[in-house]
């Protein structure tokens, strides 16, 4: 192993890794936004269609369709990201059991 010259023990702080700063909170950490399950989605549904049906209730984040992949369309469930909990919350009570492309869905937190 190689040894450096004029290096004392003290200036080996100098090589150390770098502090890490905590990090920032961001808007979408747990308790500021709420991602609900969606059961029973029509094969027909799309993510717009979703993201209408369920912003009356507050701002939608995102809309996602579980895909299959072997045959190359929707599973019949889904994921839809809010920004509060409350609007979550609210779209829970307030879609499930409702109809969507034909269908009754069923929501949960």
């Amino acid at each position: 192993m190689a040894t450096l010259t004029g290096i004392t023990r003290s200036s080996v702080k100098i090589f150390s890794q770098p502090q890490l700063h905590p990090q920032p909170l961001l808007f979408f950490s747990k308790g500021f936004s709420a991602k609900v399950f969606v059961k029973g989605l029509s094969f027909s549904s799309t993510e717009k269609k979703i993201v209408e049906a369920f912003s009356e209730f507050g701002e939608v984040i995102e809309a996602k369709i579980v895909m299959d992949k072997a045959r190359k369309r929707p599973k019949g469930y889904g994921f839809v990201t809010f920004a509060k909990k409350d609007a979550a919350e609210k779209a829970c009570e307030g879609m499930n059991g409702k109809l969507l492309d034909g269908r009754a869905i069923y929501v949960r937190l």
